[in-house]
């Protein structure tokens, strides 16, 4: 079965369906996993949701390369126990440190388009890991930031929706061009899927 991965972009309602809960890790869902994470490197993500490769279930895989697992260059690592890649299936924020930080971020779904966000430094997370055992972890700094972009992903909540309204108007002209592109892209594959094979 070939599971190499488009990335959808903004525009495609896909991107605001909730995520099913996964019942059972099949290794079909081991193999969907997989192409995550190789659609994720080849864009040079540290996250990507389910939804962003065209499926509403709730798995979501995270990797923060360790020299950006740091409060600043040179210091100790923030979340020196968490192997990566993190692959979480059906995961839930248990916990919000009370500290929030605005930072920039950007999202493989929004190509070129970076909004400061507002995030908890750190949060308890609970998930299924792929061998079906229910895990819980303390994130903490990037990591921690990347788990929340995933888990609003995974309820359909996108980066345009953490823009503050100011910044929300000085990006409306290239936001309408992505979700123009996108749609764009999405009618061409329907024509083509409705083209008969020669046979």
């Amino acid at each position: 079965m070939d599971m190499s991965f488009e990335i959808v972009t903004f525009g495609d309602p896909i991107l605001r369906v909730r995520a099913e809960i996964v019942a059972r890790i099949t290794p079909e869902y081991k193999r969907f996993v997989e192409g995550m994470m190789e659609a994720m490197h080849a864009a040079d993500g540290v996250g990507l949701a389910a939804q962003q490769v065209g499926r509403a279930v709730s798995v979501c895989v995270v990797e923060i390369p360790v020299e950006m697992d740091v409060e600043q260059e040179g210091g100790p690592r923030l979340n020196p126990d968490v192997q990566m890649p993190l692959i979480m299936f059906n995961p839930k924020i248990t916990a919000h440190s009370g500290d929030v930080a605005r930072r920039d971020e950007g999202c493989l779904s929004f190509p070129g388009i970076h909004t400061g966000v507002q995030r908890a430094a750190e949060v308890d997370v609970t998930f299924v890991d792929w061998k079906g055992e229910v895990r819980s972890l303390h994130c903490r700094g990037l990591l921690a930031r990347a788990v929340q972009h995933e888990l609003d992903h995974l309820a359909g909540v996108l980066l345009v929706d953490r823009m503050s309204p100011v910044k929300k108007i000085s990006m409306a002209g290239q936001l309408k061009r992505l979700r123009a592109e996108t749609e764009e892209r999405m009618l061409e594959k329907k024509a083509m899927a409705q083209v008969p094979s020669k046979g």
